[in-house]
């Protein structure tokens, strides 16, 4: 037989499962070469497979035997163990007869069962051998020299068991699998439990049937695949329509108890399948090698479960690229997961799936710069850069060409504007060349996406280095970020020229840099403001409050007058670095008299006399001039202010209520004329008078006070200094520098000072003054 077998054609599905996308279980050979020829004028009744090649001796007739029963034999079956020393056989008709040879090498027969009506097909297995009979299948222990029991078979309707084939097989020392008609049975042979040992002279063993399910075709053959699953050859119930025979059918099915799920069924196409019956199929098998031989009159095909390759091949061909991969990498194989992969991203691609091509180039890709680059170029071509661009790797570890990152900013730049912004934002500004970028945005301009071209310039150019274009880009913008940016590169000098844009944007942020003069001198920031008064006022006006005695406060005193002028008066009270004649020129203009009033207050003089004028006849306001003549104190403001009064009777009340502690009351009540009508003059003198009656009494029990104090501390004093003081042995007379006292000498009678100075009484008797001698002449001293 060749090496190399053609292949047949099988269709995968029957009426039930008819999906091209179910995985074959099988891939399938027919035996060619001169099985071929033969088939051509004979047909094939029976079959074998064996996995073990026995040897025959071409001139011995040792193994040769020759029996005749002188009837139709069905059944033969031989000893299945190749190494038994004793050749033996089984012979099935009406009776199951065993033959085995004797001490003198003849054959001796031995009767194991008498069978009901014929033995219709036979399996041997280690100890036990299974037949088939007209009503059933029993199992015989050659150990036990018995029976297990009898399997019945249900007689099929308008059929007879004995016109189909029962397909028996053992697929291990104690598991018997049995096809029969369109009916599959399982049946385990095991030892009995002690319960049912203990009923009766009953045998060791027994068979149990565990799975019972029928099938919807008849049964050919069938054999082991794995431990729940079996490969059955089936015959077809139904007829084409010319009522000839349908393709077989080899089937996986997977047995459960009492049922059994079909996980895929093929049909075979065998030379002359129409004209053939249910029995003209047999199905052999090697089970260790998961080979399975379908026999027909006309063919031979050989079925094998589909290695590895084939597998891949398969689900690749049926689109399932992630099942190959799995498949791959759990079992190996002559193909590689990244070639499945690349196939994988086309299949995906031409589906328009371009996400999930890009996710998938991301799991498989990793860090091959090679590999990136060629799938790459497969998104070019569909213009879905954008799509990959996510998933592109922009580490050190893994850097495309700048060209790749580029294509892709020029396909967002093109169709996703507010795209190209993001993935400004989120790439390393080194993994493209950022003025062949710019470029491209200046061709690119469109009006439309304004603010986020521009706010790309401005990325842009900050990666560039060049602040100050970036900063004009988040100017255009009106975009708070500027100051961001500013902080971030200290773009304090390049700044100077953008101030006034800079406020219009955000004043608040704009002043905290401003304001600042480790960061950007006040002469700038004043130069630049020049032509925006407004500006100006608010940046000097911010100033003022950080920088007291700054030098450009004096501006203050025009800005306040124009944009703020109840700034102005308290500007001009607590500040002293102004010249007082330019800010009177600039109150007077403006007819401010209360600042006017204040500035020629503070020059005194003819000025004070001026500002008491303006109080009087431009403000109006009396109180405010009395006010005024209180602060100054001045004779000649208080003479013009009562000179004044006496023209309006109306104030001379108020004038007499403000006078008290500065004017004699008498001055005032002189200048009132003789019938002049002066209103609430009476109350006005009564509360003047008790004012000042009040004074005196003050005035006097604060004299009362100080005398009776001063009496006091006298009378201390006196007492103090009368008392005694303690002189110690080893002070000296200020005079004589001897012992103050001594024993037995005139000399202890001592007179001693305040200052603590002490003397003999002798030593200065004749010299005694008001003041201690020592420190008389020490102050002379002094005074030299």
């Amino acid at each position: 037989m060749a090496k190399s077998l053609p292949s047949i054609s099988c269709d995968a599905g029957t009426d039930s499962i008819n999906e091209e996308d179910v995985e074959p279980k099988f891939k399938y050979q027919r035996l060619a070469n001169d099985l071929k020829n033969i088939l051509n004028t004979d047909v094939i009744s029976c079959s074998a497979v064996h996995l073990k090649v026995n040897i025959t001796g071409l001139f011995s007739c040792e193994n040769n035997h020759s029996l005749n029963f002188g009837k139709c034999i069905k059944a033969v079956s031989m000893d299945p163990d190749s190494k038994a020393h004793i050749k033996r056989f089984v012979v099935g008709d009406d009776k199951l007869i065993l033959y085995e040879r004797n001490l003198l090498k003849k054959l001796k027969p031995f009767e194991l069962y008498s069978v009901e009506g014929s033995v219709l097909s036979i399996c041997w297995h280690g100890n036990f051998i299974a037949w088939a009979s007209h009503i059933g299948v029993r199992v015989y222990d050659l150990n036990e020299r018995c029976s297990l029991g009898l399997i019945k078979w249900e007689v099929p309707s308008q059929e007879r068991l004995e016109n189909f084939r029962c397909h028996l097989r053992w697929s291990n020392n104690n598991t018997l699998l049995i096809g029969w008609v369109d009916t599959i049975r399982v049946c385990v042979i095991r030892k009995r439990n002690s319960i049912e040992a203990s009923t009766g002279n009953l045998p060791v063993n027994i068979v149990d049937p565990i799975s019972t399910f029928q099938t919807t075709f008849y049964v050919c053959g069938l054999a082991p695949l794995s431990v729940k699953q079996l490969v059955v050859l089936g015959y077809r119930k139904e007829k084409c329509s010319s009522f000839k025979a349908l393709r077989p059918v080899l089937c996986v099915i997977e047995y459960k108890m009492n049922n059994s799920e079909e996980i895929c069924t093929d049909s075979l196409t065998l030379r002359g399948f129409e004209e053939y019956t249910v029995n003209d199929y047999s199905l052999g098998g090697v089970t260790e090698e998961k080979r399975f031989y379908i026999v027909a009159p006309k063919d031979i095909v050989v079925a094998s479960l589909i290695e590895t390759d084939d597998r891949i091949e398969w689900l690749v061909k049926h689109s399932k690229f992630e099942e190959a991969m799995e498949l791959i990498a759990a079992n190996g194989g002559n193909v590689t997961v990244l070639s499945v992969a690349k196939l994988y991203i086309n299949h995906l691609l031409a589906l328009k799936k371009y996400d999930d091509a890009a996710k998938l180039c991301l799991r498989m890709l990793g860090n091959d710069k090679v590999l990136w680059e060629e799938e790459v170029f497969k998104f070019v071509k569909c213009q879905q850069l954008r799509s990959v661009s996510a998933y592109l790797p922009t580490s050190n570890e893994c850097k495309l060409d700048p060209h790749v990152y580029e294509m892709v900013l020029y396909e967002f730049l093109k169709f996703d504007v507010l795209g190209f912004l993001n993935i400004i934002k989120e790439w390393p500004s080194h993994l493209y060349d950022g003025l062949a970028v710019i470029n491209a945005i200046h061709d690119n301009f469109r009006k439309q996406h304004a603010n986020q071209l521009l706010e790309s310039l401005a990325l842009l150019y900050s990666h560039q280095g060049d602040f100050e274009s970036a900063l004009r880009m988040y100017l255009k913008l009106q975009n708070k970020d500027v100051f961001q940016l500013i902080r971030r590169y200290e773009l304090y000098d390049v700044i100077s020229k953008l101030i006034i844009p800079l406020i219009q944007l955000d004043r608040e942020c704009s002043f905290e840099i401003l304001l600042d003069k480790n960061k950007i001198k006040t002469e700038i920031v004043v130069n630049q403001l020049e032509h925006n008064q407004e500006y100006l006022y608010w940046y000097l006006d911010s100033l003022l409050k950080m920088d007291p005695s700054n030098r450009f406060q004096k501006r203050l005193i025009s800005l306040y007058a124009i944009f703020d002028r109840n700034k102005l008066l308290p500007f001009l009270v607590r500040s002293k670095n102004y010249d007082i004649q330019e800010a009177l020129v600039i109150c007077k203009q403006e007819n401010f008299y209360p600042e006017v009033v204040y500035l020629l207050g503070r020059m005194g003089g003819v000025e004070a006399a001026e500002a008491l004028n303006i109080i009087i006849h431009s403000i109006r306001d009396i109180e405010m001039g009395i006010e005024f003549c209180k602060e100054h104190d001045d004779n000649d403001l208080w003479n013009a202010l009562i000179n004044e009064f006496s023209k309006h009777p109306e104030i001379v009340t108020k004038v007499l209520d403000g006078i008290v502690d500065y004017v004699s009351p008498v001055v005032v009540v002189e200048k009132i004329k003789m019938g002049q009508n002066i209103p609430n003059l009476r109350p006005s003198l009564i509360k003047m008078l008790w004012h000042y009656n009040i004074q005196g009494e003050v005035l006097s029990s604060a004299q009362q006070i100080q005398l009776n104090d001063y009496f006091e501390i006298h009378s201390e004093i006196v007492t103090k200094q009368r008392r005694g003081h303690h002189v110690s042995y080893e002070q000296l007379c200020s005079m004589c520098q001897r012992p103050v006292q001594m024993i037995g000498t005139r000399f202890n009678c001592i007179i001693r000072f305040e200052c603590g100075h002490v003397y003999h009484k002798p030593c200065i008797q004749g010299k005694l003054k008001k003041n201690c001698t020592e420190c008389y002449l020490w102050n002379l001293t002094v005074e030299k």
